[in-house]
């Protein structure tokens, strides 16, 4: 029986935990509480996130992000979610903002994971949140046919972003999405 095209793509975005050394329900947890601390006292970010979600769903809102994780890399299949509407439901959400999602979020595995492990989080939360860019900008009848990638916004050592992105090789404006 041939496989479906879903099962496939499926198969594809789920990291197998041996090929990631180090990666495990444990650090998964540790960067979902690491990093959300830190978003939710972000200055920009953080009005977001605790205004969407009030401290009485906190736990459960890091619990949720924790088995996306787990299904996206460890293959458990704990997330069935359908994060698109809750972001479209934030009419504020901008480029600034998924920058300093992404910034934070890279602070945050750099400082946690073993580099393997930090590089593929950073990968895969670059391609997830130009996709949800991109979506969220289409739905709002946005142009994107010339749409260029999110450039890097690079952190301060207290986690705030600063100036425009750079890449990691050269210093010069990222022309990667991810």
């Amino acid at each position: 029986m041939p496989i479906s095209r879903a099962d496939a793509a499926r198969a594809e975005r789920a990291i197998a935990p041996r090929s990631l050394p180090g990666l495990d329900e444990a650090l998964i947890r540790r960067v979902v509480a690491r990093f959300y601390a830190a978003a939710r006292e972000d200055d920009l970010i953080g009005p977001i996130f605790r205004r969407v979600v009030p401290d009485e769903h906190w736990q459960n809102h890091l619990d949720t992000i924790a088995d996306f994780w787990s299904s996206s890399f460890l293959g458990t299949r704990r997330y069935g979610g359908r994060p698109m509407p809750k972001h479209l439901a934030i009419p504020e959400l901008d480029d600034a903002h998924f920058r300093r999602w992404l910034a934070l979020f890279r602070l945050t595995v750099e400082e946690t994971c073993p580099p393997t492990v930090a590089s593929a989080f950073i990968e895969r939360s670059e391609r997830i949140a130009n996709s949800f860019r991109i979506n969220i900008k289409m739905r709002r009848g946005e142009d994107i046919l010339h749409l260029e990638p999110l450039e890097r916004e690079e952190p301060d050592e207290h986690g705030h972003g600063r100036g425009n992105a750079r890449d990691d090789a050269g210093g010069r404006p990222s022309d990667d999405p991810d």
